[in-house]
C-alpha cells in the first residue's frame, strides 16, 4: 500500500506534545488568497507560522548571470534543453494576442526585456521559473512548431506597420534583428541546494504578484508529480467536492491535492518537522519515484476521499462551519487535508455509516469549531507539528464518536 511508504523528511527534533496551543480569535470574514487579477481564489489565506529549516552553506549558492540570444535559446529548446512548463499556459491571466504582439514589437524596436530567471537541472537542461510567458511568446512567433503552438500573427501594434504579419512575413533584416536579440538570464546553477533555490526564486516579483509556493514547486520539481497534481485538480471528483470554487490561477487547487497526498503517504503522527514547505517538496520528490501501480493506487485513493468528503460534509466540505453562520466560508487548506485524509483512513463501512449520519457529523463539527485549540490549529501557525497532530486527532475523535453512536 502506498500509504506505508513514508515521505523522507528533514531531520528535526520531535515536537513537545504538551506544548500549549495559543488561542486565535474567531473570524467570520477570513482573508482569502487572490488570483493574478486580484479576485478571490476561493480559498482562505493561510498562516503557516514560523518555519524552522535546516541551514544551508551560502558558499554552495551558485548564481550565474549570463547573456544569450534568441537564436541560441531556440536551439536549446529544439534539443529539449529548456522546460517552458506548458501547463502554465492554461492558467488564467495569460497574455492575450495584443500583449504578445507588443512584446514582439519591443524586440523589433530594440527595447531590452526584463531578466529571465532559470534553474539548471542535473542534465544541464533549464527550467524557466520567471519569464515563461515572455519566452513562450517569442517561441510562438519565431518557431511555434518547436513547442506545438499556434503561430502568432501580430496585431494592435503601436508603432510598427506589421499588423497581420507572422515571423516569415517580416523583412529579412527584421528577422535577423529578432534572432540576434540578446536576452539577460539569471541562471541558478545545479549545485545550488534546493532550499537556496526556492529561497532565491521566492524573492522574485517581476510580474506583479510573487510566485506562489506551489508555482515554485511546480517549476523546480519536474516529473510525474506535476502531471498527477494536474489530473487530480481537474478531476470531476475534486471539482464536485470543492463545488468548483477554487481558482486554478495560482495553483492553489494543486496544493490542496498535494497536501492530501503528503499526509496520506506520511501519516500525521509522523509529521515532526516545522518546515511545512519542505514537507510538501519532499512529497513531490517521493511521488516522482513511485511506480505506475503505486501512482494509480494513490490517484484512486484521492478520488475516493473526494467522493466521501462530499457525501459526509456536503457543500460545506473543507470549510469552517459555525451554528450561527449564514454564509459559506472559503475552502480552508488545513480542513481539506484533515477531513479528506481522515476519511481516507476509514473503512468503506465506516464512511458509509458517516454519510448516513451526516447531520450528526455536521452538529459535532460545529461544536468542534467552538474548541479554541482546534480553531487555532486550522487558522494560525498551521504548519506547526503540534497543531497538525491536534487537528487530525480531533477529527479522528469526532468520527469515532459518530460511529460509536451509530453502533449503539
Amino acid at each position: 500500500m502506498v500509504g506505508s511508504a513514508p515521505v523522507p523528511e528533514p531531520e528535526q527534533s520531535s515536537p513537545d506534545p504538551a506544548s500549549a496551543v495559543s488561542s486565535t480569535p474567531r473570524n467570520d470574514e477570513p482573508l482569502v488568497e487572490l488570483t493574478d487579477t486580484g479576485l478571490s481564489a476561493g480559498i482562505e489565506a493561510e498562516d503557516l507560522g514560523p518555519s524552522h529549516r535546516a541551514p544551508f552553506d551560502p558558499e554552495l549558492i551558485d548564481v550565474y548571470p549570463r547573456a544569450t540570444t534568441i537564436d541560441l535559446m531556440l536551439q536549446r529548446l529544439k534539443r529539449g534543453l529548456i522546460d517552458l512548463q506548458p501547463d502554465f499556459q492554461r492558467r488564467s491571466g495569460i497574455w492575450n494576442e495584443t500583449a504578445q504582439s507588443r512584446l514582439i514589437e519591443s524586440l523589433l524596436l530594440r527595447i531590452a526585456l526584463p531578466t529571465i530567471y532559470v534553474a539548471e537541472e542535473a542534465d544541464d537542461s533549464w527550467t524557466v521559473v520567471d519569464g515563461v510567458q515572455r519566452l513562450t511568446t517569442i517561441v510562438r512567433f519565431v518557431k511555434p512548431e518547436a513547442a506545438g503552438l499556434e503561430p502568432l500573427v501580430l496585431r494592435n501594434l503601436q508603432y510598427l506597420d506589421y499588423n497581420g504579419k507572422t515571423f516569415e512575413d517580416l523583412p529579412g533584416r527584421m528577422q535577423t534583428r529578432v534572432l540576434e536579440t540578446e536576452l539577460s538570464l539569471l541562471l541558478i546553477r545545479k549545485g545550488t541546494p534546493e532550499e537556496a533555490r526556492f529561497n532565491i526564486f521566492t524573492r522574485i516579483n517581476t510580474g506583479g504578484l510573487p510566485l506562489s509556493q506551489q508555482e515554485l514547486r511546480h517549476a523546480l520539481i519536474p516529473g510525474q508529480a506535476r502531471h498527477l497534481l494536474a489530473r487530480l485538480a481537474e478531476s470531476p471528483f475534486f471539482l464536485a467536492a470543492t463545488a468548483g470554487s477554487v481558482s486554478p490561477s495560482r495553483m492553489a487547487e494543486r496544493e490542496l491535492c498535494l497536501r492530501f497526498l503528503a499526509f496520506w503517504m506520511t501519516p500525521p503522527g509522523r509529521y515532526v518537522t516545522q518546515d511545512f514547505d519542505g514537507f510538501l517538496r519532499a512529497a513531490m520528490h517521493h511521488i516522482n519515484r513511485l511506480t505506475p501501480a503505486e501512482l494509480e493506487d494513490l490517484e484512486a485513493r484521492f478520488y475516493l476521499a473526494m467522493v466521501d468528503s462530499e457525501r459526509v460534509f456536503g457543500d460545506q466540505a473543507f470549510r469552517k462551519q459555525f451554528d450561527t453562520s449564514v454564509r459559506r466560508h472559503p475552502i480552508n487548506k488545513a480542513l481539506f487535508e484533515v477531513q479528506a485524509v481522515t476519511l481516507a483512513q476509514c473503512t468503506p463501512e465506516e464512511t458509509k455509516a458517516l454519510s448516513q449520519r451526516a447531520d450528526t457529523v455536521a452538529v459535532k463539527f460545529q461544536r468542534l469549531m467552538e474548541d479554541p485549540a482546534f480553531y487555532d490549529a486550522i487558522s494560525s501557525g498551521t504548519g506547526d507539528a503540534n497543531k497538525v497532530n491536534y487537528r487530525f486527532q480531533s477529527m479522528k475523535d469526532l468520527f469515532r464518536e459518530v460511529l460509536e453512536s451509530t453502533d449503539a
